[in-house]
């Protein structure tokens, strides 16, 4: 974690707004808010719009859950954000990633073990949060197996989790207890 100490506190449920108590209740996971939704719970209005978004990419998106992981999992390594890949560890392995596969989503795309289309998804990756797009070999290598709509949730995904991974890194959300980090 890059801060010991949150820099803003998650707020605790009794000082929920209104919007806030109608919100939260729907992003509970086994049974607990997670200290994400408690530190974002100070701006619901913000909130309230993050999820309708967040929810698309995570639970609507036309991508298959494992590659979806495997994007989200990537852009949580490159921009170091612990809190984002211990929770997606846990939903990457739901969505069929093994071991194995994780650790190696740490390392360059071209290393020993990835099909050549988990490579591009990683390459991809890389190109967008390095360059802001998608190079054309890339492009190419992916749009073999995925439509335009799958493309484009690609392209949404990264930049969702980057913009989340920026969040919780600059506001110092700490894991969740029972979370593993890097």
């Amino acid at each position: 974690m890059r801060f010991s100490k949150p820099r803003i506190e998650p707020l605790p449920e009794e000082q929920w707004s209104e919007e806030a108590l109608e919100l939260l209740p729907k992003a509970k996971m086994h049974g607990r808010t997670l200290n994400i939704f408690k530190t974002l719970a100070h701006h619901p209005r913000l909130l309230k719009r993050w999820m309708v978004f967040g929810n698309h990419v995570l639970f609507r998106s036309t991508l298959p859950p494992r590659d979806r992981e495997l994007v989200i999992l990537r852009i949580g390594w490159l921009c170091q954000a612990e809190y984002e890949w211990g929770q997606h560890v846990i939903i990457g392995k739901q969505a069929g990633l093994t071991d194995d596969e994780i650790q190696r989503i740490k390392l360059e795309p071209h290393q020993a073990g990835w099909s050549e289309f988990d490579a591009a998804l990683i390459h991809a990756v890389d190109e967008l949060h390095e360059d802001a797009c998608i190079a054309d070999a890339t492009w190419q290598v992916l749009t073999q197996r995925y439509s335009t709509q799958q493309m484009m949730d690609l392209i949404f995904a990264v930049g969702q989790y980057n913009l989340v991974s920026m969040a919780l890194n600059s506001l110092g959300v700490q894991l969740d207890e029972g979370i593993p980090g890097f």
